[in-house]
């Protein structure tokens, strides 16, 4: 049970305690001089990415619905009438890498709140037709963001740039797979007695608490949750050797829209590398950057451009969209996108330009950690990747450390053409349509 005492010039500056159960669950409790509420985050460390098995992809996602169907103590309604009248709000989010459960509530309801959420996650029983009616619900989420142009370019964009990992589909899954789901009953049985293990699940409880008193309660429990024993075997993806690009036709009226994206480095709390892209997607990209100046503000080619680089266990993608206004202007924007990015591998950025970069980076996070469910939210995807909110602080060390020099070394080992994947969705008509 290590007490972890922050230093004062840390980026995470709360004090929390570390415990682990036998079975494998972690348990982190900030407690927080924010009065009476507790928010309650529960990292699944099982996303999309751990889909390995053709045919059975969006099953990560499945489960978020899933969880929320009720087991034989509780039912759905005894669950959701039981937040209810704790005034909890509850929710859930999937991604490549991990699933998050998270409830906020007055301190007085965290015992109750905990025996649901261990209940839940132990004995969870979804009847065939629940399950049934679950899956088409996925189904309609897919079709709904299928409307949308940016989900369809970035699910064109992972399938083009992925061969073998998980990646390569979304955490919605294939459209194909999905639409079998109301077949795989079984093989949700499996998924959850695989990954809705102690083994690999964090839970992180920030607000106005005492550690003692949480750790007795998630003792009571959580304890006699049964360790697993599966561990996926996530295949790897070999190096991309020559530039990739596809097009999009889409059915609709709609601007075109331009991503490049380059292969980038996995999460890492002691390497440069993604650090450093993460300071070139700001420094190259946002609203402040030469490229939105120029073409958003100066030339209003283009209406908008956003960067994304969301951290990830293996290695992903940094990817640069950008809303066309003429069709004339998508090569010109795609030129445009491309050289922006190479202007790393041969201009060295301004130190003084990197430091205000970081600096905003920096206590633009500081500042978000304003309360108790912000510092749970804030911290969930980093202990899914590394269990430890210690992670956050190395990683801003990093951060910190990052030269110009650096920018220009990482730009030109990644910034390279055979890493490079581009995207254009563009409408064409139906009987002219092709992929």
């Amino acid at each position: 049970m290590p007490l972890t005492t922050p230093a004062q010039n840390k980026i995470f500056p709360y004090k929390y305690f570390t415990d682990d159960l036998p079975n494998g669950l972690r348990v982190i409790t900030i407690p927080t001089d924010y009065p009476n509420i507790v928010a309650l985050y529960i990292a699944v460390n099982t996303g999309s990415r751990n889909e390995v098995e053709p045919g059975k992809s969006g099953f990560a996602h499945l489960f978020e619905h899933l969880m929320f169907r009720g087991t034989e103590k509780f039912s759905a309604d005894a669950y959701n009438e039981a937040l209810k009248n704790a005034g909890a709000d509850s929710n859930a989010y999937t991604s490549d890498d991990r699933t998050v459960y998270h409830t906020v509530f007055s301190k007085e309801d965290l015992d109750q709140i905990m025996m649901l959420e261990a209940d839940r996650f132990q004995n969870l029983k979804v009847p065939v037709d629940l399950f049934k009616t679950e899956t088409r619900a996925v189904l309609g989420e897919y079709n709904k963001n299928a409307s949308s142009p940016v989900r369809k370019i970035y699910e064109a964009l992972r399938e083009i740039a992925f061969k073998s990992h998980t990646y390569q589909h979304t955490t919605m899954g294939f459209l194909r797979d999905v639409e079998n789901m109301p077949n795989m009953y079984d093989y949700s049985l499996e998924f959850f007695k695989r990954y809705y293990r102690p083994e690999y699940v964090t839970i992180i409880v920030a607000g106005d608490v005492k550690h003692d008193a949480v750790l007795q309660m998630v003792n009571k429990y959580w304890a006699g949750w049964k360790r697993g024993n599966y561990t996926p075997e996530i295949p790897t993806e070999a190096e991309q050797t020559a530039p990739l690009s596809t097009e999009v036709a889409w059915p609709t009226p709609t601007l075109p829209w331009v991503a490049v994206s380059f292969k980038g480095p996995a999460y890492s709390d002691d390497q440069k590398d993604k650090p450093a892209l993460d300071l070139i997607s700001s420094l190259g990209f946002s609203q402040t950057s030469d490229l939105y100046q120029k073409l958003v503000i100066k030339e209003q080619r283009v209406d908008t451009i956003f960067a994304d680089f969301e951290d990830h266990r293996d290695p992903y993608l940094l990817t640069v969209v950008a809303r066309v206004k003429d069709p004339k202007d998508i090569e010109y924007t795609k030129a445009e996108l491309i050289k922006a990015f190479d202007s790393y591998r041969t201009t060295p950025v301004a130190a003084d330009k990197l430091n205000a970069v970081k600096s905003n980076l920096k206590y633009g996070f500081a500042l978000s950690l304003d309360n108790s469910e912000a510092l749970a939210a804030n911290l969930a995807p980093y202990i899914s990747l590394k269990r430890t909110p210690e992670t956050l602080n190395k990683l801003y060390d990093l951060y910190a450390s990052i030269t110009p020099q650096d920018i220009q070394q990482m730009a030109r080992k990644y910034f390279v053409e055979t890493k490079r994947t581009t995207v254009v969705l563009a409408h064409k008509e139906k009987q002219n349509a092709s992929k």
